[in-house]
């Protein structure tokens, strides 16, 4: 699943401005499925604006290749819309999204004719947090969008003797899970939504990138293990099919899935059977390594029986989850201040409202605000303190059962965590701690207060886990370079030179964040 996550250091060859949107992002999605082979394209309508006219443009932009690829059957377009329990201004952007499934339908009637099948009939919903948002969606849209068809006025009757019948009758709702209590009551959620609304099949998907913003990088892999679980014994016990999907984005943090670990990514992540493909994922790497990344993806993603865990298993992965949250909470709370201002130098790459203005707001992590998660995994980057090595001093405090646990079922976290190591910057480290000069635009107390934290993960990585931090590779080294150049342009005040400097070490690591 192409999606529009605006974590590209480079910008697409096709692109007219850095920024990507409006028809840029038709054009997008027709790359993905002519160029990448990707069989999904999610549409985003969460937070930005977006084009509800897409289906239209594509098949009358490029005819040929939409005939030999139907949408809707072959290839798929998925919206994703705003949650009305969470985005107040946009909540009515959810009824222009589902208005416009109509007439998408239309579109490919006339498109395909006798071999129509409806183009949109999935709706993902971010922030899910009970089965009755998903029900409500539902029961919204055969009310009142195919619902008006049969609705009679005085002069014209039925609503459908002029305007048509109003197809696809149902729509199907993909939970969007996305912070601990949602991912570990996904089955809950599940099961509650299946009993009412009787699909023929569900899709789940379980965010990968947020956990980790709130939780930390071991926290976050053990939720979707646990995630899994509960979707694995749902299925079971109501017989019915359930196809999870994993949002991910290049960096260890943010799920690893790249084309150098794709491999790695799959068999970690046992049973999914759709997984995004993040922007820096598609404009980052060699376009060659990405059309092979994609297509190992589409044929190793067959889903299957993901494990499933036991209670008391469950339970101690939880116990897990609960120790590497709090020491990584602890750090975070010191780096706040530091993130937010580095995290003022990373790029737009998407016209997202959510950034800016009246619709800007911070995730909310305890008791602090920061960034998303693509900003924040940059600053860290940037600062040359991976955000993957933040809190694993937790390691200590683990029991041996949960030692055991956590190797178990977090296959390749020693792979994750030397991945991220090569980019944290001892130079960086070094000047922060003995020049105050160079401390001084990031906050001498914050800096003070907050790079014991940082040592702490180091130390631990390479005592619990046997992985050195530090650069190896001669890319690793130039990013090193880089990130630190960055520092000295802050410490002089060159804004410009700051920004070219992130954006360079983004496109070394290939990936903002």
């Amino acid at each position: 699943m192409s999606s529009q996550h605006p974590d590209n250091a480079n910008i697409p060859s096709w692109a007219k401005e850095e920024r990507i949107a409006g028809d840029a992002e038709v054009v997008e999605a027709f790359y993905a499925f002519s160029e990448l082979g990707c069989e999904e394209v999610m549409w985003d309508a969460e937070g930005k604006d977006v084009d509800s006219h897409v289906v239209r443009k594509l098949v009358s932009s490029h005819e040929s290749f939409f005939r030999e690829h139907q949408i809707g059957k072959d290839i798929f377009i998925t919206y994703r819309v705003p949650n009305p329990a969470i985005e107040l201004a946009e909540r009515k952007v959810l009824v222009e999204t589902l208005w416009s499934i109509p007439q998408a339908f239309d579109i490919a009637k006339t498109f395909y004719r006798e071999r129509t099948t409806a183009p949109v009939f999935e709706v993902i919903l971010p922030f899910t947090t009970s089965a009755e948002q998903l029900i409500q969606i539902v029961e919204f849209y055969k009310t009142f969008v195919t619902g008006v068809g049969s609705v009679s006025t005085k002069s014209k009757g039925a609503q459908s003797d002029w305007l048509g019948e109003f197809e696809p009758k149902s729509i199907e709702l993909i939970p969007l899970v996305e912070d601990a209590p949602s991912m570990l009551k996904l089955g809950t959620i599940l099961e509650g939504y299946a009993k009412h609304v009787k699909p023929k099949y569900i899709r789940a998907f379980i965010a990968r990138s947020d956990p980790a913003l709130n939780y930390g990088l071991v926290p976050s892999v053990l939720l979707v293990k646990i995630a899994l679980s509960d979707i694995q014994k749902v299925s079971e016990d109501l017989q019915l099919p359930i196809y999870p999907i994993i949002g991910a984005g290049s960096l260890p943090f943010r799920g690893h899935l790249s084309p150098d670990n794709v491999e790695k990514f799959v068999e970690e992540y046992d049973g999914v059977v759709t997984a995004t493909v993040q922007s820096a994922l598609r404009y980052d790497y060699p376009i060659e390594d990405v059309r092979r990344a994609v297509s190992y993806l589409n044929r190793n993603l067959k889903g299957g029986d993901s494990k499933k865990l036991e209670k008391h298993e469950q339970q101690t992965l939880q116990n897990v989850i609960h120790k590497f949250s709090q020491s990584y909470l602890r750090s975070i709370e010191s780096l706040a201040p530091i993130i937010q201002k580095i995290a003022e130098y990373v790029p737009s790459r998407r016209a997202r409202k959510l950034h800016i203005g009246l619709f800007g707001y911070a995730r909310k992590v305890g008791s602090i605000s920061l960034p998303r998660a693509i900003p924040f995994a940059a600053a860290l980057y940037t600062l040359g303190a991976p955000p993957e090595l933040l809190g694993l001093e937790a390691a200590s405090e683990l029991t041996e059962e949960e030692w055991d646990i956590l190797k178990e079922n977090y296959l390749h976290l020693k792979t994750d965590l030397q991945k991220a190591a090569g980019f944290v910057s001892w130079q960086n480290i070094n000047l922060l701690l003995s020049n105050d000069d160079i401390a001084k635009p990031l906050g001498l107390e914050m800096i003070k207060k907050a790079l014991p934290h940082v040592m702490k993960g180091l130390s631990a990585a390479q005592e619990h886990f046997d992985v050195r931090a530090g650069p190896r590779s001669l890319t690793e080294r130039k990013h090193e370079n880089t990130v630190n150049n960055f520092l000295i342009s802050l410490a002089e005040g060159d804004n410009e030179e700051s920004r070219r400097y992130l954006v360079e070490a983004a496109r070394l690591r290939r990936s903002i964040g």
